[in-house]
């Protein structure tokens, strides 16, 4: 991407684009942000060079979490306490009650479990059965334990949260299908970011021999790490952007167990994390996060499956994945720079310095996407961002959805 070109000559602009709110990055964020902005009347656009969904959204595990996953040092913390509603906000859009129609994606799993091995039990089971956690989760009975964990030599405990999972792809699909035709695809030699002598970022699209100008009384950057370019390319320095790695690990098989689940470690971090998702040729997935992915941002990728393995093998040995096939992708969760690395406790929106019309956003985890959209909005009425009425016609390539990471990364296997 270029840097933006600190001029005004516009003798060779053919048209010009005048937007209420752009929006740059086409994750969930920004799909989600978009559905927000267009049922507020605003006239708006999202522009994408990828795919999509195509980096963190659909790599992510998709899970709606109460922050329970966080206590895992035996007390509730701001960042466990800051999503407690979070299940029940997303519930309510699923069923069309919310802010956001989601009705039409599809839902992987209405719980999520924590099991242990014997070791960590007597040190948790004090803490899940306390008054602070008591709605948020469940002891679960043997009776009614999940298939995974129905084995004799199986001897933990296991929790109920409650807690959803939702099929990533189907989400994007629905919040795509209510702003479609507002919804671009831009490739990165197309275009070049700007500064006006008002001071104002402008995106100057070239495509086909055609020069568009687009303007917007405010652009929204929602593209996770892609933020950091975009930040670069307009010369802002703040806010700024730092990247927590991990390297996930995807097993595909033939077993009929689909399951959701944490199991508890030593650590304050799950051991390892199981979610169970769909290959376009009818496999099972299972996504592997967790301290095994955590750790394996310093293995290569047989190092990380190896581990991996080992990991299951301890955990649940009665299962057979000796026809399973692996692979890993390195993966960077974006967020805003906190001080010492910390990991930020919600989502970050903030009018960026030293420039009149950017908004930079980071939703920080999936499950707080819809406090993003939140933060954007109160923003833009602070700004007085003005409604209009017509929304002109783009004449660019709608932008179409990605495939899911698992199904690319087995298919070049």
């Amino acid at each position: 991407m270029n840097h933006p070109a600190n001029r005004d000559d516009h003798s060779q602009i053919e048209e010009r684009v005048h937007l209420d709110v752009a929006v740059i990055g086409g994750g969930i964020a920004g799909l989600w942000l978009m559905n927000r902005l267009q049922q507020d009347g605003f006239c708006c656009a999202l522009f994408e060079k990828n795919q999509l969904g195509s980096d963190q959204t659909l790599a992510s595990q998709g899970m709606i979490h109460g922050g329970i996953k966080y206590t895992l040092a035996g007390s509730l913390s701001k960042a466990s306490e800051s999503i407690a509603d979070m299940p029940a906000y997303w519930t309510r859009c699923l069923a069309g009650e919310g802010d956001v129609d989601l009705r039409g994606a599809k839902t992987l799993s209405r719980h999520f479990y924590f099991w242990s091995t014997d070791g960590i039990s007597s040190r948790m089971s004090t803490f899940f059965a306390s008054k602070a956690v008591q709605g948020r989760m469940d002891k679960v009975p043997r009776s009614d334990y999940p298939d995974l964990l129905k084995h004799p030599d199986f001897s933990g405990q296991v929790y109920k949260l409650q807690d959803i999972v939702l099929d990533t792809p189907s989400v994007i699909s629905t919040l795509r299908g209510k702003v479609k035709e507002q919804v671009f695809s831009l490739a990165d030699s197309e275009y070049e970011w700007r500064r006006n002598k008002e001071n104002q970022a402008e995106l100057l699209v070239i495509r086909e021999g055609k020069r568009l100008l687009i303007q917007a009384k405010q652009f929204v950057f929602t593209a996770g790490k892609g933020n950091g370019p975009l930040l670069e390319a307009l010369s802002i320095s703040k806010p700024q952007m730092q990247l927590r790695p991990v390297h996930q690990v995807w097993v595909k098989h033939d077993l009929p167990y689909e399951f959701y689940g944490h199991c508890l470690g030593a650590d304050t971090t799950p051991r390892i994390s199981i979610s169970t998702h769909s290959t376009t040729d009818g496999k099972r997935v299972w996504s592997l996060g967790g301290s095994v992915a955590e750790a394996g941002v310093k293995q290569s990728p047989e190092e990380l499956i190896a581990s991996a393995k080992r990991e299951l093998c301890e955990l649940l040995p009665w299962v057979d994945l000796s026809n399973a096939e692996w692979t890993t992708r390195r993966i960077d969760r974006a967020e805003a720079r906190q001080r010492n690395f910390l990991r930020p406790d919600k989502a970050f929106a903030k009018s960026a310095e030293g420039i009149d019309n950017v908004i930079v956003g980071w939703p920080t985890k999936l499950t707080l996407t819809p406090n993003l959209a939140n933060e954007v909005m109160e923003l833009l009425s602070t700004l007085k961002v003005p409604h209009t009425t017509n929304c002109p016609a783009i004449d660019l390539p709608q932008a179409e959805l990605s495939a899911t990471p698992w199904d690319q990364e087995f298919s070049h296997g």
